[in-house]
């Protein structure tokens, strides 16, 4: 990659052209040869061009999306679906700690129930799927660089198979001692030094995993992720990603990036989760006050899950539904029926989740079709008399747990969301595309922000959105050489219509291994994407023999 000796310059003509730098939009056209641009403005005509006329189009970087599960999926889909279909060029996995390397032999089952718990993964998938031809973060890393793929990728090393590969499953989730950090620490330079973007952890007590078990991140002390953390200082690259929890939240996260003088970045800022003091906006004031170079990642879309009992990763943090997750799925209904474990389960519930009652739904179901976007489980509750939690899970056995209930999670304040949109203190993430497939479909998160917050909302300018997109991420990251349009950087470049843009909103389809089920989303408005100057997309229909994508080292 890299060269533009003896090839084909492509002109794309008659566009906006939006940097990436948050300057301006212009007019102008964008050249490339091979993989590389090599002209961007006042671009000469040439006899041997290939010219594209994109009149009416904006044209800008490809977007990056840095906060994606797609670490198993990759093995079985090429072309990284539905981000590819929304624009995306660039995409990073690995994070909230997870993968699927390093991994003994003895411990990929672990690492499956463990995705299937705290992903919403479906297991049959990831045992058809995953084709296990490595065991090192590097030798996956390899894999990565052989295999043919659409999109461009780059791995985080995540903390959870980390502790699980060096602690064994016994000890995955206790502290480690003096030598056990050690051997951490050197893995995590075999993967730096391999080419990993960064170090990725979680606190965050929703991630409970492998038979109803926190995660072995978890277990983690503090002072074994900041000598983790401090590899990267060492190389002077990489980021920290950060799903916060108890004992690792802003103050420490400052401190975190303090010590390892490197970005680091956490999940998530949302909306609707607290008050008084604790709002999303208080938080990040408070987070800028602490220093260090800390990115809280922000969504552009409400949380909204299409959940179902049989993995009920909303409620996965409740000690009585570890109990749940403990078991196989072919034995939770019969849990779910018992009055004692109901008893253990409401006040939990009500105790969590009673604000939820009013906006949780029947979304999808074969028995229960009469309530599809209907009536609430409040509203259920009190034309019967019933407690909510029975409504619900009354409901889910009726079905053999097939309902799947929209629950509206958080991040529904649109006023509030659109100030920390605006607020360059955050970056962009949190779309989770290749996790909790069955349950939600955020992978359409860079057509969204276009279409809703900057052309129906005016909230971000057209400059400002791709920014966010494009130019910011690639800059916190450390993804050299992409983001922006500019001669010498990497010729991945998306062209879309401002006045279409969107997506067509989710749909579900059986197209997994296994035959496993998923929500995707289309998208409308974007009629060209350029990889590494090789077009996926023309005119709106995807290139199928395209593989243009790299390993981003």
């Amino acid at each position: 990659m890299g060269s533009t000796s003896g090839a084909t310059r492509t002109v794309l003509r008659g566009a906006r052209i939006v940097d990436g730098t948050g300057a301006p939009a212009r007019p102008g056209s964008v050249a490339f040869a091979g993989d590389r641009i090599v002209a961007v403005g006042e671009v000469d005509d040439r006899p041997d061009d290939e010219v594209v006329d994109l009149e009416g189009l904006v044209v800008a970087p490809g977007f990056i999306d840095i906060h994606t599960h797609y670490d198993a999926q990759i093995l079985w889909d090429p072309d990284l679906t539905p981000s590819s279909w929304h624009g995306v060029t660039t995409v990073v996995m690995g994070n909230c700690g997870f993968g699927i390397a390093p991994t003994r032999r003895e411990h990929r089952s672990t690492i499956v129930r463990t995705l299937e718990n705290v992903e919403g993964m479906d297991a049959e998938a990831l045992e058809a799927g995953v084709r296990w031809a490595f065991e090192t973060f590097p030798e996956y890393l390899d894999g990565l660089d052989r295999s043919d793929k659409r999109l461009n990728v780059g791995a985080m090393l995540g903390h959870t198979p980390l502790r699980l590969y060096v602690l064994g499953e016994d000890r995955a989730g206790e502290a480690a001692n003096v030598a056990e950090i050690a051997e951490m620490r050197a893995i995590v330079v075999d993967a730096v030094d391999a080419g990993a973007l960064g170090f990725a952890t979680s606190r965050a007590s929703q991630h409970v995993g492998d038979r109803g078990r926190p995660v072995p991140s978890r277990g983690a002390e503090n002072g074994e992720i900041f000598e983790l953390a401090t590899v990267l200082s060492d190389r002077d690259r990489g980021v920290v990603q950060a799903t916060a929890g108890p004992g690792l939240f802003v103050e420490e996260l400052a401190e975190l990036s303090e010590h390892s003088r490197r970005p680091v970045t956490w999940t998530a800022l949302l909306t609707g989760y607290g008050s008084g003091a604790n709002t999303a906006r208080m938080t990040l004031e408070r987070q800028a006050r602490l220093g260090g170079e800390v990115w809280p990642q922000v969504s552009c879309k409400p949380l909204v899950m299409q959940a179902n009992l049989k993995d009920p990763f909303p409620f996965a943090s409740l000690p009585s539904f570890r109990e749940i997750l403990a078991r196989p799925r072919a034995e939770r209904a019969e849990l779910y029926a018992r009055a004692d474990w109901r008893e253990r389960a409401r006040p939990e519930l009500s105790k969590h989740f009673a604000s939820k009652w009013p906006v949780m739904t029947v979304q999808e179901s074969k028995v229960h079709a009469g309530l599809l976007n209907g009536p609430s489980i409040l509203d259920l509750a009190t034309e019967s008399g019933a407690d909510p939690v029975d409504v619900l899970l009354d409901l889910a056995l009726e079905d053999s747990l097939e309902t799947r209930f929209r629950i509206v999670l958080a991040n529904s304040d649109e006023d509030e969301l659109g100030e920390l949109l605006q607020d360059e203190r955050t970056i962009l993430g949190l779309s989770d595309a290749g996790a909790h497939a069955q349950q939600l479909c955020d992978a359409d998160f860079a057509t969204h922000l276009l279409s809703h917050w900057h052309r129906d909302k005016g909230v971000l300018t057209l400059e400002a959105a791709v920014w966010r997109l494009t130019g910011q991420p690639a800059s916190v990251f450390g993804i050299a050489d992409r983001g922006v349009l500019r001669p010498g950087m990497f010729a991945d470049i998306v062209a879309f219509d401002q006045q279409r843009v969107g997506s067509e909103g989710v749909q579900r389809v059986w197209d997994q291994p296994a035959g496993a089920d998923r929500l995707v989303a289309r998208s409308t408005g974007i009629p060209w994407v350029w990889v590494n100057g090789q077009p996926i997309r023309r005119g709106g229909v995807d290139d199928a023999a395209a593989r243009p994508g790299v390993l981003v080292r």
